[in-house]
């Protein structure tokens, strides 16, 4: 887009560009909005002072211009934004000398962090490179964009491995592709750029995986893609882009990214395969995913299989179990979370009724000793209790949540519930019947 003033007087090739105020003004958020598919935007006195737009991150100048002047335009996209180092700055016109002497005005601590040459960034993004190809020492791989699809996931998965076997490898790794990440981002144009483009782009796809994989709240699905921050990835751009998604549950030889649908048999397969660092993360991701599934109906399963997993994974992190055995360790998991999708069923009971049945039961001798049966009607009463009483907010209600509990006394007394126990068990019903006020109670 061109922005400029005009009239109906100015000449005829200036009217497509000439734009009343509002939409000027709709130009204007559209240029800050990083996401927004606007690219480039021309100008000539407008938006050179006094606008900020932090996300913007090169200038092409045109145009003579020095002193404050040409420090405020330069400051257009100097701003750093999330993960953006900077800004670039390409002259066509020649006004390098210009910015020395108007740098000259500022204190020696603004001078070194405006106008850095291309040059030294080059060499910061050859030295990051020579870094994480050390990190990446004793690991044969291949990151030419030619190979056929299967491989090159092989080639990922290859890399991904080794850089996970090393708690500390993997936290360097993740620190200098994304340090080499921005450099590249600020030269990527520069022939010492496009001789490591395809290392560039390989190493921030495997940096991206680590992160979903590591992180189980970024969503679920998989994708292994570039995802660097907006910044990031709008300087990189195409240099670094990978032509296809790379599905991280691929790389680990995991069929689907739903445990549900899991066979047991394939569960099993993964059991003493290649590349266990990757399963590794892979499955716990999947045990986490599915652990959020449980936590929207049953408060005290959801927090079992969070304490078994983070049990399990401390374990391996204090070097007592080895990485096949935490594979191991982390597949009966999915096969028991997996069991559990059918539990209520087995029990006769709604997922509702098998929610309040744990909360009452707590796998205490005494309770047990109640028998099945007097069990599960006490859980079919809380169904009906709750969904009598409840109301959408009965939670931050404190005198509606005083006659939820006393409710709920009567009833676990009327059953002969052991009093020692009751007080535990009223907390968990109470915190179960606050996830159904705001989720919905199932049937």
């Amino acid at each position: 887009k061109v922005v400029m003033t005009g009239s109906a007087a100015d000449v005829s090739s200036f009217q497509p560009h000439i734009y009343p105020k509002d939409v000027r003004k709709k130009l204007k958020l559209r240029a800050k909005d990083p996401d927004d598919p606007l690219e480039i935007v021309i100008v000539r006195d407008m938006w050179l002072t006094g606008f900020d737009a932090p996300a913007m991150h090169t200038m092409y100048v045109d145009k003579p211009m020095q002193g404050a002047g040409l420090m405020q335009a330069i400051a257009r996209v100097n701003r750093t934004f999330r993960d953006k180092p900077g800004g670039l700055i390409v002259d066509y016109i020649g006004v390098a000398t210009n910015l020395r002497r108007a740098l000259a005005e500022y204190s020696p601590s603004d001078r070194d962090q405006a106008g850095v040459p291309i040059e030294d960034m080059v060499a910061v993004m050859l030295e990051k490179h020579d870094i994480v190809r050390g990190l990446l020492h004793g690991c044969a791989y291949d990151s030419s964009p030619a190979l056929p699809p299967a491989e090159r996931l092989a080639q990922h998965a290859t890399m991904l491995d080794f850089v996970m076997a090393d708690p500390d490898r993997t936290a360097r790794f993740l620190d200098q592709v994304l340090a080499l990440a921005k450099a590249f981002a600020l030269c990527g144009a520069r022939d010492e750029a496009a001789a490591i483009r395809n290392d560039v782009r390989m190493v921030t796809d495997v940096r991206a995986a680590i992160l979903k994989i590591q992180n189980p709240d970024s969503g679920r699905g998989g994708s292994g893609a570039v995802e660097l921050d907006t910044a990031i990835g709008q300087l990189v751009n195409e240099a670094v882009a990978a032509d296809e998604v790379v599905d991280i549950y691929k790389l680990a030889g995991i069929e689907t990214p739903e445990l549900s649908i899991l066979s047991d048999e394939f569960l099993d397969s993964l059991v003493g395969k290649d590349k266990p660092n990757l399963q590794m993360g892979l499955l716990r991701r999947l045990l986490n995913d599915q652990i959020r599934t449980v936590q929207r109906t049953n408060v005290v399963q959801a927090r079992r299989f969070s304490e078994q997993l983070d049990e399990a994974i401390n374990r391996y992190t204090n070097r007592s179990l080895t990485t096949a055995e935490i594979v191991a360790e982390l597949v009966k998991m999915a096969k028991d979370m997996k069991a559990n999708n059918d539990r209520h069923s087995q029990l006769g009971l709604s997922v509702a009724e098998a929610a309040f049945y744990d909360a009452v039961v707590q796998n205490d001798a005494a309770i047990l000793q109640m028998g099945d049966e007097k069990l599960k009607q006490i859980s079919v009463d809380l169904v009906w209790a709750v969904q009598q009483s409840a109301t959408i907010d009965w939670s931050l209600k404190e005198s509606v949540r005083a006659a939820m509990r006393s409710k709920v006394r009567r009833l676990l007394a009327k059953h002969g519930y052991p009093p020692d126990l009751e007080e535990r068990a009223v907390e968990l019903i109470l915190q179960q019947a606050e996830l159904f006020a705001t989720s919905g109670a199932p049937g």
